[in-house]
């Protein structure tokens, strides 16, 4: 299938193109590897991430995720706050900069994400690299800040039980269920900015 394509532009009205069901070309497992990649190398079991079609996402989630378009201007229009990012877990290698972060909202720092992400550094400028490993700026606004056309193709759905690293993550009083999706950027060449895994915490807690 053809994975939607969308340019992406900061603007003060912004449309999200929904999907039910998306244009997925990875199974949940191999889309998640962001994820599950730290807790193999932590010899840590990682949460059961559970499947789920987009349409069976109840609200405000599927708002929130069902979509082909970037997280971090999506959570700044829905908190109506700036999003900034912190630092969990990194790993750097010649291949690839990974990161697990939270990132948050406002003032107030609101845990309104927790993420995993591979950032392949190589595909993007001098001045993005240096912002991406400065470590506070979310990779949606690098790319909406510096122009970077690119094609946003969510891979999967799902939903998980919070382990203790992402409960603590999110401040959330105890393990909850959650919900999630593992999203891929590519350039107009096909080639890949990073590959992303992104759970939201819930709505009385954001």
């Amino acid at each position: 299938p053809v994975a939607a394509r969308i340019l992406f532009a900061r603007t003060p009205q912004r449309t999200l193109r929904l999907m039910s069901t998306p244009a997925s070309t990875l199974s949940l497992h191999d889309a998640a590897k962001p994820l599950l990649d730290f807790y193999q190398r932590g010899g840590v079991a990682p949460p059961e991430l559970l499947p789920i079609d987009g349409a069976d996402m109840p609200e405000p989630f599927r708002k929130l995720l069902v979509h082909a378009d970037d997280m971090t201007p999506t959570l700044e229009h829905f908190h109506g706050a700036r999003i900034h990012l912190r630092m969990v877990n990194r790993e750097v290698t010649e291949a690839a900069y990974t990161r697990e972060v939270i990132l948050e909202a406002g003032e107030q720092n609101v845990p309104v994400e927790f993420g995993a992400i591979v950032i392949h550094l190589e595909q993007f400028s001098e001045a993005a690299r240096e912002l991406i490993l400065g470590e506070s700026v979310p990779l949606g606004t690098i790319l909406a800040d510096h122009a970077i056309i690119h094609n946003s193709c969510p891979q999967a759905y799902f939903r998980v039980n919070s382990d203790p690293l992402i409960t603590e993550a999110l401040g959330l009083p105890a393990s909850t269920e959650l919900y999630g999706r593992c999203n891929i950027h590519r350039d107009l060449d096909g080639k890949h900015l990073a590959e992303i895994v992104e759970i939201l915490p819930p709505e009385n807690c954001a």
